[in-house]
């Protein structure tokens, strides 16, 4: 199997026909990786935080950096500075690794997958994922359901365009779904309240 350090290698190759590339520092390739997840309500927010930070570390292999509030929102009981959630920024061999997980292990798991739709590619280039569940990611398989979190990841890439971006997601192997399909009709959203799900 073909990991997706090797396979972002050999995206000049597979991309130039279609793109027109001259040079192999042309081709895109993946910059960063972020992954976050919020705390949730103000109730028990130091318990979640700790809860948080924890299972983050053991998905990502990185200790998480705490992400204040920028703005007060009464609704919320949220003031400026208080810790609304966590991030990882992953890069090098960790992005490789996180990634690899996340294709071959973690969405395989997610119970009633048909596939990122295409929505999830940005214009810049990115493609962003909202897990529902953290409990697919096999560190954390045997959770307790209260401490379940949703968590988004972000891949970012050097991609020009969003058509740029799709092929070159699917050169890797991320599992996108055909072009032509429809997303968020109703039966795509369907879910499974058993299981880990992904975000639509």
């Amino acid at each position: 199997m073909m990991l997706s350090k090797q396979k972002q290698q050999t995206a000049f190759d597979a991309l130039s026909e279609t793109f027109g590339y001259k040079s192999p520092m042309a081709a895109p390739r993946i910059q960063k990786i972020i992954v976050s997840a919020g705390t949730g309500s103000a109730k028990d927010k130091k318990n979640r935080g700790e809860v948080v930070t924890d299972r983050l570390a053991k998905i990502t292999g990185q200790k998480p950096m705490p992400r204040p509030a920028r703005i007060a929102i009464a609704s919320f009981k949220t003031r400026v500075g208080d810790i609304v959630g966590y991030q990882v920024t992953l890069r090098g061999a960790r992005m490789f690794d996180f990634l690899d997980k996340l294709i071959h292990i973690a969405l395989p798991r997610t119970r009633d997958f048909r596939g990122i739709p295409i929505s999830a590619v940005d214009g810049m280039g990115n493609l962003t994922i909202g897990i529902k569940e953290h409990t697919i990611f096999p560190e954390t398989s045997d959770e307790d359901l209260k401490d379940v979190f949703g968590l988004a990841v972000t891949i970012v890439t050097t991609a020009s365009s969003k058509a740029e971006a799709e092929a070159f997601f699917r050169h890797l192997g991320i599992p996108l779904r055909p072009s032509s399909e429809t997303d968020g009709t109703p039966r795509d959203r369907q879910v499974d309240r058993g299981g880990a799900r992904l975000i639509q």
